[in-house]
């Protein structure tokens, strides 16, 4: 995840833009969106994060979120850790 706007206001809804490194077409495959969807989920029902809509793209995602639960921009960190789950299944993919 690359370096973005600080969210001010916690319990505010944002429009978050996430990116793949070097804008790759991970995403055009099926089995990518999968694995981003289930973190999406997870951070629903484990983080509280409040989905209004997003959107999956070949390169990157576009998402409006907020919490009334817990901090956002706590939240937001945690969602690097489907980075490094997408970067372990990428490799094991490749070998």
């Amino acid at each position: 995840m690359t370096q973005g706007c600080k969210i001010d206001k916690q319990d505010g809804a944002y429009f978050l833009t996430f990116t793949v490194v070097e804008w790759i077409d991970l995403f055009k495959e099926e089995k990518y969106k999968l694995i981003l969807s289930d973190s999406l989920n997870y951070c629903v029902e484990k983080k509280g994060l409040d989905i209004f809509a997003y959107v999956i793209m070949c390169t990157h995602m576009h998402l409006i979120a907020a919490s009334s639960k817990n901090n956002l921009s706590d939240i937001v960190r945690d969602c690097g850790s489907t980075t490094t789950m997408l970067k372990k299944y990428i490799a094991l993919s490749l070998h």
